[in-house]
Parts: structure tokens; sequence; C-alpha cells
């Protein structure tokens, strides 16, 4: 059974009101998607029961969620981070629930639903919005193309110990461009960050294992990728969470080894419309729309403020005293008084 030897959670980036408590609380690995839905606002089967996260805001919730998951190191020298914790029971895990989820509620809008592993060529896209993000580099020969572009990171880099022409190393500095990429298409297109629909990114980065398998951990090019990809992964939170209105939640995963590769069902993007369909015989929920949390505090507040007037008067009516209170009293009795 595959299963991850080590595994730390780290909160690169959160807003305030998706509340994060700093402590030594383990979380196990399964649990990690509900903890994701949860942060953007959505149900789960199960309770989750860890106080690493407290109940947020219920008419607010994060533009998007990004979780990177990096093998082949215990943990990464992140500063800047609201919050880190180990993880208990281990077990591979992946956030197809939350994309549906996400791809169900907001069908009509554009959501953002990336996944993307580039040492396995992986890349799932979701949502009429993902257009953008249809020339990311994902095979090899894409990434060796683009890392010869203009932009590209390796002007940008100390490569130090590094060598671009190695087929680990470039696997390694493919990873980093690819992170470049997602922030700069979100630059260009700044829309889909602002837009009302949540976007959801899930991005599963190998280079420093590979590196460690072909030079080892004590080497040179590992502790130089290691220390990269630290300085990166900080810079690339800061630029999501500042493109997102600082309403993003950024979770970093880092995973020593596992013994199996995490395996999935393959799919293809047509599927995805008999989520959205509206006659479709799985029992959906219906869809999401922003207007609710509208209609529902006008709703709950109108029924609150008719119960208290209904109190007040059914309390007033049946404290008065007809003879002094009563209009229609007293003139009948003044009536009688005159006959």
């Amino acid at each position: 059974k595959s299963h991850y030897v080590a595994l730390v959670l780290t909160i690169l980036q959160a807003p305030e009101y998706v509340s994060f408590q700093k402590g030594d609380w383990p979380i196990s690995g399964e649990k990690i998607p509900d903890m994701v839905a949860l942060t953007m606002g959505f149900s789960v089967q199960e309770d989750l029961s860890w106080p690493g996260l407290r109940a947020g805001q219920l008419f607010q919730r994060p533009r998007a969620n990004v979780l990177v998951v990096v093998r082949g190191v215990d943990s990464l020298a992140l500063p800047q981070n609201v919050a880190s914790y180990p993880l208990e029971n281990p077990v591979p895990f992946n956030l197809d629930s939350v994309a549906e989820t996400v791809h169900s509620l907001f069908a009509e809008d554009t959501p953002v639903v990336l996944q993307l592993a580039p040492s396995e060529e992986r890349l799932y896209m979701l949502g009429k919005a993902n257009a953008v993000f249809e020339d990311l580099p994902v095979t090899l020969q894409q990434i060796r193309s683009r890392l010869s572009q203009d932009g590209s990171v390796l002007a940008s880099l100390p490569l130090n110990s590094l060598n671009r022409n190695a087929e680990a190393d470039l696997l390694f500095l493919s990873e980093v461009q690819v992170l470049h990429d997602i922030t700069a298409l979100l630059q260009r297109h700044r829309h889909l960050a602002q837009d009302h629909s949540p976007d959801l990114y899930s991005l599963e980065l190998s280079g420093l294992e590979e590196l460690g398998r072909r030079y080892g951990q004590d080497s040179p090019q590992y502790r130089d990728a290691t220390a990269i990809l630290a300085n990166v992964l900080q810079k690339f939170g800061e630029d999501v969470f500042g493109l997102y209105g600082d309403s993003a939640v950024v979770e970093v995963v880092t995973v020593k080894s596992f013994e199996a590769p995490l395996t999935r069902k393959s799919r293809s993007i047509l599927e995805s419309k008999q989520i959205s369909n509206p006659g479709s015989p799985y029992n959906l929920a219906y869809k999401y729309n922003f207007n609710y949390a509208v209609i529902f505090n006008i709703v709950l507040w109108l029924m609150i403020i008719l119960a208290l007037a209904v109190i007040v008067i059914s309390y007033n009516l049946w404290n008065m005293d007809p003879g002094y209170d009563s209009i229609i009293y007293r003139m009948t009795n003044q009536k009688i008084r005159l006959d």
C-alpha cells in the first residue's frame, strides 16, 4: 500500500476571515481535501474535528485555493507563513472532489480549476476559463522550448551547481518555470481573479525528488535547488495572494518520499458537462447563485422583524385596558352617559 513517509502542511497565505490557529495539531492526509473544501466555504460529508481551522464567516469566502505538493524534501524554509502542521495517517490524496464541486456549482461562470503535475506530463483543466492555461509547458519538449524563450526563469535564477542541460535539473527548472508562468498568465488575465467564481489550483512538484535520486540529498545541486524552490514558493504565494486581492489560501505540503506514485483515473474534460446538467439523474444539488446570500438575509431579517412585531402587538393587546386605551369603548361610554 502506497503511503507518504513524511508530510508537513504549511499555510503560506490566508485571508483574515479564514482562521488558521498556530499549533502542532496533526491532520490526517485524507482530510486535506475536506480542509480545502471548508476554507472555500463548501460543505463536507463528515465534520472536520481539527482545531487548526476555525469556523469562518458565513457569507465571505476566499476567491481561490492553491495547494502545492512538493515531493522529495522533509520541509522547506518558508518563514513567512500563517501556520504549519504535521500530518498523521499520511495517505495519498487529491482534490478531485473539490474540483467537481467548484465546477458543478459555478459551471455557468468562469472558474479556474487547474491540476498539474509536470513530472508526469499531466494536466487537468475544467471550466471555461482554462483556455488561458492551454499554453502551459507540460511535456519535456515544451519545457525545453519554454526555458529558451524570453521571460525564462533561467535569466533570473542563481543556478549555481545546477546544470540546465541535465534531465533532472531540467525537470526542476521546468517546475519553477510553470509557477512563474501561472502568475504571469493571471496578471495578464486579471479578470479571472476578480470574478465571483472561486478558483482551485493543485500542483504536484517532484523535481527535488529527482535531484535527490540523481545526485543525493547531500549534494550541492539538491541544496541549491531546495533554497531556490523555497524562495520561489514564497514569492509565488505572495503573488497569487496579491492577484486575488488578499483573498486566497495558499498551502504547501512537503513530502519526503512515498513508496508508489499517486495514480488516478483519467477523465475527459467533456465528462464535466454532465455535472452541470439540470436534468441529470444523479441527484445533484442546485446550481449556486451569488444572489443566494442577499435573498437569504432579506428573508431571514424580514421574518425576524415580523415575528417581533407580532409578539409586541400581541403583548400590548393582551394587556390593554379597553375602557382607557380603546377609542371605541371611550366613545361608546360617552354615548351611554348622554343617553
